[in-house]
């Protein structure tokens, strides 16, 4: 068995690289989450990042598609690349839902920091909503249902184009293997 600083003693287990890669990729997006300078005040430069935001999710979705159907461990690499882009779509409302909350803390329940901004973005993905924190205005409410509709595409279409670059990636594999 090599050594840890060789790296000999993960060879032959390509899930250990995708596995630190994908909870390097949570860790850093959710650290740059909370040292961003998000300062500014909630406006329409704010929706603007928020879909700029999103076509760069769309856009590392697409590159992820690509880097799938080419890999040698398309399921692997599948589920790094869900580790990539979830969390980057949710960082995106949650820091969204902070700034709103920020300029308007009417828009909530209640005031929210940024780990509130992020519970109530998982609790919405996750359709638990647990209540003790709500939308309270009608542009609150309406970001709210636009992540809601966004969640409903980053789980059914998403999920799904992703796991066809699996099925790609296996079939690619199964030719080239003699």
């Amino acid at each position: 068995m090599g050594d840890v600083g060789s790296g000999g003693w993960w060879r032959g287990r390509p899930g250990v690289g995708h596995l630190v890669r994908g909870v390097g990729a949570v860790a850093v997006l959710t650290g740059l989450y909370y040292v961003a300078p998000l300062d500014y005040g909630f406006g329409a430069v704010t929706v603007v990042a928020l879909l700029v935001g999103l076509a760069v999710f769309g856009w590392v979705v697409a590159l992820q598609v690509l880097a799938i159907a080419r890999s040698a461990h398309p399921r692997l690499r599948a589920l790094e690349a869900l580790a990539t882009a979830v969390p980057l779509f949710l960082l995106l409302f949650s820091a969204t839902y902070f700034l709103l909350s920020r300029e308007r803390p009417e828009a909530f329940s209640e005031a929210l920091d940024r780990t509130d901004a992020l519970y109530f973005t998982m609790t919405v993905f996750a359709t638990v909503g647990f209540g003790d924190i709500v939308p309270t205005t009608t542009g609150s409410r309406a970001l709210t249902t636009v992540q809601m509709g966004a969640d409903l595409i980053v789980v059914g279409l998403v999920v799904k184009v992703l796991f066809g670059a699996v099925e790609v990636g296996l079939s690619r594999r199964r030719r080239s293997e003699p």
